[in-house]
């Protein structure tokens, strides 16, 4: 038995947990309230948490095995932890994980769940946006889901960390940060562009901006219509939810079924945030 509660954010995605504390081991049964909670809202939310770095890998581990994540230099001691920082110096530049976009898909197992620790907010702005892709899938007409479902997305990390990529010059803010530009990135992988939930069996749309770039079989000019279009439905406002951080906030995400944007709204001020990622399976439409 336990005495969280979970207020939804929006009616399709997000919701606001209180009454669990993540530093301390937690119940069977808060746990199984916690993982009842992301299957049934997406993207889970914490206030006023304090993690150190093993209570933070500790909560990940709730949701399986913790991966390094690939080309983001981890923190000394911890390899399935890295930080994304932005220094108040960096202006005007693009700002980590600005884009669209769902964890890991340019890998044949991406990543099944972030959790994300608020560790210097701004005092205003940066907020995070988070997408449903299930809803996203559920709005399509049935002529439209039953040809997406007959594609295959061709997925690459080569734009974002290829070495001729956003973060091989100097106009990205990394400053703060170790990426590190290589050419495995290049690496090309197929997805379905609708999978399946393993646990709930609900459908949900699997390609992103930032990393799919053309369907197979297809060339990318042909694909980019379909794909555009794809981009905008599945940001629509009424699959969309916005979460305000404060320092402590905890925030975990499914990346079967959404997608996030870290907004770039708060030049001149230090934001460091703190993620570890669990390894998921392959993505497989049932």
């Amino acid at each position: 038995m336990t005495n969280a509660t979970i207020k939804p954010l929006t009616p399709a995605i997000g919701g606001e947990i209180d009454g669990i504390n993540l530093s301390t081991p937690l119940s069977d049964a808060e746990i199984a309230f916690i993982r009842q909670a992301l299957l049934d809202h997406h993207v889970v939310f914490f206030r006023d948490q304090t993690l150190d770095h093993a209570q933070h890998k500790a909560v990940g581990k709730l949701f399986g095995d913790l991966v390094k994540v690939p080309f983001v230099e981890a923190v000394p001691g911890h390899s399935e932890i890295f930080e994304i920082i932005k220094l108040p110096e960096e202006r005007d530049v693009y700002n980590f994980g600005g884009n669209w976009h769902t964890d890991m898909t340019y890998m044949q197992n991406p990543a099944l769940v972030s959790v994300l620790y608020g560790d210097e907010v701004p005092p205003i702005g940066g907020d995070t946006m988070f997408a449903s892709l299930e809803d996203a899938y559920s709005a399509l007409s049935p002529g439209m889901q039953k040809l997406l479902e007959g594609l295959t997305g061709v997925h690459t990390a080569d734009r974002s960390y290829g070495k001729s990529g956003k973060f091989a010059n100097d106009t990205i803010a990394d400053e703060g940060m170790d990426v590190r530009p290589s050419e495995e990135a290049a690496k090309q992988i197929e997805h379905p562009v609708v999978r399946t939930h393993p646990e709930t069996g609900r459908k949900a749309l699997y390609v992103n901006p930032n990393f799919t770039f053309h369907f197979k079989d297809m060339m990318e000019s042909e694909s980019k219509p379909l794909l555009n279009y794809l981009f905008q439905h599945m940001t629509r406002d009424e699959f969309v939810c916005r979460f305000r951080w404060t320092p402590g906030s905890v925030v975990i995400w499914d990346n079967r079924c959404t997608m996030h944007r870290a907004l770039n709204d708060y030049d001149g001020h230090r934001r460091v945030m703190r993620r570890v990622t669990v390894g998921g399976d392959q993505p497989k439409l049932i």
